[in-house]
């Protein structure tokens, strides 16, 4: 992958992860129990991880098939676990089984 679209794709992934972890497990699950700078050390290493992680994948395109259909599969299953399980989360908080859609049927779904 070329280097200014591997920056480009590690920069959105980081981004992102930034936030989603800022508010989700910060801001929304504690919302008082926390100092100012935890927040932002947890993002900034989850964000950092993300973006390594990311970085060191995209550096080569998969060898093989059977490497390209595992990481196709991990990743939709992994956008159909997100969707089914925070979905109704957002959508329909009253639901307490809403994010057993997400563990049992649109995450598997996604994978296969």
């Amino acid at each position: 992958m070329k280097l200014v679209a591997r920056t480009v794709v590690v920069a959105v992934t980081a981004l992102a992860t930034f936030y989603v972890v800022y508010w989700l497990p910060f801001s929304l699950i504690m919302p008082g129990e926390r100092s100012e700078w935890i927040p932002y050390l947890g993002s900034l290493l989850c964000a950092f991880l993300a973006g390594w992680f990311v970085w060191r994948r995209s550096a080569s395109a998969p060898s093989g098939l059977v490497s390209s259909v595992v990481v196709g599969a991990l990743v939709t299953g992994a956008v159909g676990f997100s969707a089914g399980f925070f979905g109704p989360l957002v959508f329909a908080p009253g639901a307490n089984q809403g994010p057993l859609l997400g563990l049992f049927i649109t995450g598997p779904i996604g994978f296969l």
